[in-house]
C-alpha cells in the first residue's frame, strides 16, 4: 500500500493551454473515482500561476488528488512543447514512486473516459507490466498509442525516465515514442490494445472517438515494441521521424 492509502495514482500533465475541456475532465474523474475509490488524482503544471487554480478546481469537484509542480528542462534552442509534456510525465513518476503507488495511470486533461477505466487497465495489466490502451489522436483523428491511457506497475516505473528529442532541423521524437524503446530495454512485458471508450477533446466542444476493437495483425506487428525500438533508434540516428511517417502513411490507407 502506497504512503497515502492509495493503490493508483491518476497522473495528468496540464498546462492552460491544453485546459479547453477541464471541466469535462475533471466531472469525469469524478466518475472514474466513484467507480473506484482506490485511486487519487494528481495533476502536474510548470506553470506557477495555474496551481491555485488547479487546487481550487479539485476542491470543487470532491475529488481525492492534488497538484505538483515541476521545471521544464530543455536546450536553448528548443521550441516544442513536447519537452513541457515529457518532463510532466517525468515528475509523475518520480511521485508515484515517492508515494508507493502501485500503479500509476496517466489519463491526459483533453479526454474523457469509460468510468471503469482504472479497472479495465487493472484487468489489462495482469501479467504484464504496461498497458496502453489506443485513442484517436488529434490533428487527423488517426488512432495510435501513448501516453494519454497508460498505465505502468511500481517496478517498472522504478527502471524507465520519460525524455524526448527535438533537433535543430525541427524534427522531433516524443515522450510515448522514447518510452517505447525504455520499455523494450528493460523487457517489460506490455500488452497494447484499444480497450477503453474515449473521447479526445480537439477544442472545448469537438472531439475524436474510438471504441473497444480488436487490434489485427498488421497494427499489432507495427506495434510491436521490436519494430518500434528499430525504427525510433534509426530516426534518433538520423535525426528524424522515421516511425511517425511511417504510421501517418499506415493511417492514410487503412481505416479504423
Amino acid at each position: 500500500m502506497s504512503k497515502t492509502g492509495t493503490e493508483v495514482i491518476v497522473g495528468t500533465p496540464i498546462s492552460r493551454r491544453a485546459s479547453f475541456a477541464l471541466d469535462k475532465f475533471l466531472s469525469n474523474q469524478q466518475e472514474i473515482q466513484q467507480a473506484y475509490p482506490e485511486c487519487s488524482l494528481v495533476m502536474a503544471t510548470d506553470e506557477p500561476d495555474f496551481v491555485a487554480e488547479l487546487k481550487e478546481q479539485i476542491k470543487r469537484y470532491h475529488l481525492r488528488g492534488e497538484v505538483i509542480i515541476y521545471e521544464t528542462v530543455k536546450p536553448d534552442y528548443a521550441r516544442s512543447r513536447i519537452w513541457s509534456i515529457a518532463c510532466g510525465r517525468e515528475a509523475l513518476r518520480q511521485y508515484a514512486l515517492s508515494q508507493g503507488a502501485e500503479y500509476l495511470l496517466f489519463l491526459d486533461g483533453d479526454m474523457v473516459y469509460e468510468p471503469s477505466v482504472t479497472s479495465i487497465m487493472k484487468d489489462k495489466i495482469q501479467g504484464f507490466d504496461v498497458v496502453f490502451s489506443g485513442y484517436r489522436k488529434a490533428p487527423y483523428g488517426v488512432w495510435g498509442f501513448g501516453g494519454g491511457c497508460l498505465m505502468i506497475n511500481r517496478e517498472t516505473l522504478g527502471k524507465i525516465t520519460f525524455r524526448c528529442y527535438e533537433f535543430k532541423n525541427g524534427q522531433e521524437i516524443d515522450e510515448s515514442e522514447t518510452v517505447d524503446m525504455e520499455l523494450f530495454s528493460c523487457h517489460a512485458r506490455v500488452n497494447k490494445g484499444i480497450f477503453v471508450p474515449i473521447k479526445h477533446y480537439r477544442n472545448s466542444q469537438e472531439y475524436y472517438e474510438i471504441e473497444p476493437q480488436p487490434l489485427g495483425w498488421f497494427r499489432t506487428l507495427t506495434n510491436n515494441l521490436l519494430v518500434r525500438y528499430i525504427l525510433i533508434r534509426m530516426g534518433i540516428v538520423v535525426r528524424y521521424n522515421i516511425a511517425r511517417k511511417l504510421q501517418a502513411l499506415l493511417y492514410k490507407t487503412t481505416k479504423v
